[in-house]
């Protein structure tokens, strides 16, 4: 199901979708970051910093490409 009336500051709508399973009943872990937290500047800036430190001068194919983004 689609919960538009849910997504609050987001662009994205929640979507909930319920599996029947059986009889097992399954733990379910939901990891984020919570929007302006100091978590997120610091996930932000370690990505950033992440980016900013690849060697693209080795990059002359798709390949290569291929290779870094690894």
């Amino acid at each position: 199901m689609l919960y538009p009336e849910i997504y609050k500051l987001s662009d994205h709508v929640p979507l909930i979708i319920e599996i029947g399973i059986g009889k097992i009943n399954t733990d379910i872990n939901i990891w984020s970051i919570k929007k302006n937290s100091e978590e997120e500047k610091d996930f932000i800036s370690s990505l950033v910093q992440g980016v900013q430190s690849l060697d693209i001068s080795t990059i002359r194919s798709k390949a290569n490409l291929k290779t870094l983004v690894q």
